[in-house]
């Protein structure tokens, strides 16, 4: 029996545009319960529009998006989301532990004060993700690489049951980045994912499935990438190279 359940996100024949240029032109998606998915696409193709529209954050012009059945915004509480790029300052005055704790802030309790249970899941998710022994450190003070897993922990902090990650490793190297995906292929464990990426040949290691985006949208399992999708999607200049030994 498949470990797949019911899905949880469905896109229906939607298209979106920003003022009058084409971003996305009637995609149609399902994603499944469990299932750890990549999304893979040249700059510009729409991968993050489409994350931002799964998150409520923008309405499609055609088509319809439902995330756990309901629309994006009803769904919101159930999902979380890491930026490719933190949007705050650097020398913002945050420790680590502060700024994950912010992932137990919920509507209406923004002034009250953190509960041990807020605290505990902070350290639980600190401790998941390598940051722990730093908790009291200023996030100013932080690599690249600490700083994406801070916001990885703040992200899990808020307990999703649906994880959006908007290239989580763009800022790491590559030992970094196998680190980061072991930990979200153990996440996976009890949540879905979506990753962006633009490493095809890695991510094919881990997500169950990948979606090739570039405006419009070709889904395949991860052995069934060839040269004709790659070219399809980024022109007849790329080559993907398979990590283990292989190229696709």
């Amino acid at each position: 029996m498949s470990r797949f359940a019911e899905n949880i996100i469905e896109v229906d024949g939607v298209s979106f545009r920003y003022q009058s240029a084409p971003v996305l032109n009637n995609v149609t998606l399902a994603m499944r319960k469990g299932e750890f998915l990549g999304l893979v696409g040249p700059n510009g193709g729409g991968k993050s529009t489409l994350l931002k529209l799964i998150m409520g954050l923008i309405k499609q012009d055609k088509g319809t998006v439902r995330v756990f059945g309901l629309t994006p915004q009803k769904a919101r509480h159930r999902l979380s989301y890491v930026p490719q790029f933190a949007k705050f300052p650097s020398d913002f005055p945050i420790t680590v532990e502060e700024t994950v704790l912010m992932g137990r802030l919920q509507h209406g309790r923004i002034w009250q004060r953190y509960s041990k249970e807020d605290r505990r899941i902070a350290h639980k998710v600190m401790s998941e993700t390598g940051v722990e022994e730093f908790s009291q450190r200023p996030i100013d003070q932080l690599s690249g690489g600490q700083l994406q897993r801070v916001l990885i922990a703040r992200a899990l902090a808020t307990e999703p049951e649906l994880l959006l990650l908007d290239e989580p490793t763009a800022s790491v190297d590559s030992q970094q980045e196998k680190g980061v995906f072991d930990l979200f292929k153990e996440l996976n464990k009890r949540m879905s994912i979506v990753v962006i990426s633009h490493d095809i040949g890695f991510i094919t290691d881990y997500v169950d499935r990948v979606a090739c985006l570039n405006k419009e949208l070709l889904c395949h399992e991860t052995h069934a990438i060839t040269s004709d999708v790659i070219e399809q999607m980024y022109g007849d200049h790329v080559h993907v190279i398979h990590h283990h030994s292989h190229a696709i």
